[in-house]
């Protein structure tokens, strides 16, 4: 299923939407380029959508939800992506708990 909080984060004089996936990442890019919104829009877990895109998501079957239901979503899914997840690791460092790596 495919959900989206409503168009009120304002970013370069526009508002905007976050649209996310419950089922797959590869559900989300379909959806996505089907409302014309570029892969630039991904953002580690789900699309920023502009205001102006917003009423064809729904028309499409995307389900409107509050802003905080979009995050318990991501986690009961497994899909949340933290930032601190996409940054590097230090080289040589596996991320192990307790740096086991280096043992």
């Amino acid at each position: 299923m495919l959900y989206l909080d409503r168009p009120a984060w304002p970013w370069r004089g526009r508002l905007w939407s976050h649209l996310i996936s419950d089922v797959s990442p590869a559900e989300l890019h379909v959806f996505a380029e089907t409302l014309g919104v570029p892969r630039r829009g991904f953002d580690r877990d789900h699309y920023d959508i502009p205001a102006d895109r917003f009423a064809v998501a729904v028309w499409l079957g995307a389900r409107v939800v509050p802003s905080r239901e979009i995050v318990r979503l991501l986690y009961a899914s497994g899909l949340r992506r933290p930032k601190h997840l996409n940054r590097p690791a230090a080289p040589g460092h596996l991320g192990l708990p307790g740096d086991l790596a280096h043992r």
